[in-house]
């Protein structure tokens, strides 16, 4: 095993990625990071039990963990599909590409979105070799510290380093919002400061509720997702966090950014039977409210299992407390 482990530590050093010194910054080196920020993003997911197979999905939730290490870099402006790095890893000898059923893996195609990406491509697969490796603590640990080490300068190493903790963290912190709402803790060391541990606890209970709505707005049932994995609601507490200090999911909806507002300043609301309230305020000048009107007396979007949807206590306080 250590010798398999010692073919990866160097593996995951020789990446072949741009080193064009005019085109990336000296956080990284001045090379290319969106192979190394792919694979962290995929080592967080197996440290979470996100990912438990060989098979790495081109999932909205990987695609949002890139994003964040992608954010990391101060001043970046260039575009960041996920879709380059995660075909061109087919390179390295431990990613295979696995084609669309009628479609065949094809070296040297353009694939410069996740749209084209996943037309021809399920997922990819890493040897069982490097999966085995990444399930272990320790072995892990040391192909993740290859990866910062080698691609981002010594002064950015340790911003990675805890963007990958706040991964981790939120995930464990979002499955037991799921599992144990009521004992959920925070996992995270002490040593960390409130912001992080703000990160963890924001990031966490925002997965946790979107997944629970499938991307679907609660009040007006929208869902848009970009193929580069934007989504178009956020998750909102119906209580802020502010006075319950309550991340279960019950006192969360997923909503769109206008009913999102709307909700957040009264103009929206639910009744004890679910069914969406539009404030009458909506209606005076210069308020044009449009599609917000047909709205009222519609049953709201819940999610499948029944213990997850919104608690009529927290409803009952927003419809006191804010309600117009």
């Amino acid at each position: 095993m250590c010798g398999r482990l010692d073919n990866y530590l160097l593996s995951f050093s020789k990446l072949r990625v741009d080193r064009n010194r005019k085109s990336w910054p000296k956080h990284t080196n001045h090379c290319s990071p969106y192979k190394p920020f792919l694979l962290l993003s995929v080592i967080d997911h197996i440290s979470s039990g996100r990912i438990t197979t060989t098979f790495i999905e081109p999932s909205f939730e990987l695609l949002e963990t890139f994003g964040q290490y992608i954010s990391l870099l101060p001043d970046f402006n260039r575009p960041a599909s996920m879709s380059y790095p995660f075909y061109h890893l087919d390179t390295s000898g431990f990613w295979e590409l696995v084609p669309q059923p009628g479609q065949i893996h094809q070296k040297s195609l353009s694939i410069s979105s996740m749209k084209r990406l996943r037309e021809v491509y399920l997922g990819a697969r890493i040897s069982k070799d490097l999966f085995m490796l990444l399930q272990m603590a320790h072995s892990r640990e040391k192909l993740q510290t290859v990866l910062i080490d080698t691609y981002f300068s010594p002064q950015f190493q340790k911003t990675v380093h805890e963007q990958s903790l706040i991964n981790q963290a939120s995930d464990t912190y979002s499955f037991s919002l799921m599992e144990h709402p009521a004992t959920a803790d925070l996992p995270i060391p002490a040593e960390h400061f409130a912001r992080e541990r703000e990160q963890i606890r924001s990031q966490g209970f925002r997965r946790a509720v979107i997944n629970l709505y499938q991307h679907r707005c609660a009040l007006c049932g929208i869902k848009m997702l970009t193929p580069e994995g934007h989504t178009v609601v956020d998750a909102a507490h119906i209580k802020p966090w502010s006075e319950s200090k309550n991340d279960n999911p019950t006192n969360g909806m997923a909503l769109c950014k206008l009913c999102h507002w709307s909700f957040d300043n009264g103009l929206m609301s639910v009744d004890r039977q679910f069914k969406v309230l539009v404030s009458v305020a909506t209606k005076k000048d210069p308020n044009l409210p449009g599609h917000i009107l047909t709205l009222s007396e519609r049953h709201m979007f819940r999610p499948s299992q029944s213990r997850y949807w919104p608690s009529q206590d927290n409803f009952e306080w927003h419809r006191w407390e804010r309600f117009r």
